[in-house]
């Protein structure tokens, strides 16, 4: 079973984003929406922790664009029906509130 995560929390205030790449799993994406974009700043410890571990990464696109942020090539970004799209495709879907 495959589960989509959702944050949309900075990871700079808290520790959701931590928490959720120790639980997350081989068959798992990660969505990163709102704040959480800020994951994506290059040279920060968020960037490279989600960098390093060759996850299935995604970004809501106008999210990323709203807070002037360029999407590496290693992650994807996404329109709201993708995201409605990947909800579908996995078994659940847990957002970090």
């Amino acid at each position: 079973m495959s589960t989509l995560h959702v944050l949309s929390h900075s990871p700079f205030g808290d520790e959701r984003l931590n928490s959720c790449l120790r639980l997350i799993g081989a068959d798992d994406a990660l969505l990163l929406s709102g704040d959480a974009a800020y994951a994506l700043q290059p040279g920060t410890a968020p960037f490279n922790a989600l960098s390093a571990r060759g996850l299935t990464l995604y970004v809501l696109a106008e999210d990323a664009q709203a807070r002037a942020i360029d999407v590496p090539d290693w992650a994807n970004a996404i329109d709201y029906p993708a995201f409605v799209e990947l909800s579908i495709r996995h078994n659940k879907v847990n957002s970090w509130l």
